[in-house]
């Protein structure tokens, strides 16, 4: 995974623009509703949706595989705590948090990860902590594509391999973690306008 991610970066650079993701504005949002000051986000990539959580005065600790992600994140005037190191590792740290979000990651993890990544999230969270996590959902285009692996899990080209939910994967998966809620989002492309959008899962839950 570590070299598919910072090839990616090394040659693509911050190819997703630096404008936040729907699901980060809304994120932050609700964040700011909750009161969150303390924000863990695995996969911090370069920071396009940090700063979103930054310039409203959240406090964000990052992890991020790629060592070229976090010197564009530091490029990019981002200068907060990013542990680099794949969210597999987890925890990096024995803090709690108020809020964990994960954007567009946990799909990128088979079974067994997933579970303890959600897990060890889980684990982090303050007492009534958020943790939210926006993930492909099988109404995406890619979905079916490539070579199966799994039930609802596929290499979708070379080294790139995707589970993709539904809302039984979903209640199966978080049901154990303060699974309040889930809905269906769609991700413009929003540094390229004809791409057409992905459909993302928004999964929210709270610590007991």
């Amino acid at each position: 995974m570590t070299e598919i991610w910072e090839s990616s970066f090394i040659e693509n650079q911050m190819m997703w623009g630096l404008e936040p993701s729907d699901s980060a504005i809304l994120t932050k949002d609700f964040f700011l509703e909750k009161k969150v000051k303390d924000l863990l986000i695995p996969g911090i990539g370069y920071g396009r949706n940090a700063k979103t959580f930054t310039d409203n005065g959240i406090h964000v600790t990052g992890i991020e595989i790629s060592k070229t992600a976090i010197e564009l994140a530091r490029q990019n005037e981002l200068n907060l705590n990013i542990f680099h190191g794949s969210v597999t590792d987890m925890p990096f740290d024995n803090k709690l948090y108020d809020g964990i979000f994960c954007y567009a990651l946990i799909h990128l993890l088979n079974n067994r990860e997933r579970e303890k990544f959600i897990k060890d999230c889980y684990n982090q969270l303050k007492p009534n902590g958020y943790m939210i996590f926006t993930t492909i959902s099988k109404d995406a285009p890619m979905f079916g594509k490539g070579k199966k692996l799994g039930k609802d899990y596929f290499e979708i080209m070379e080294g790139m391999k995707m589970f993709f939910y539904d809302p039984d994967s979903i209640k199966q998966e978080f049901g154990n973690y303060g699974l309040i809620e889930f809905s269906e989002i769609v991700e413009p492309h929003k540094n390229m306008e004809n791409k057409p959008p992905f459909k993302f899962i928004m999964v929210k839950c709270q610590k007991d």
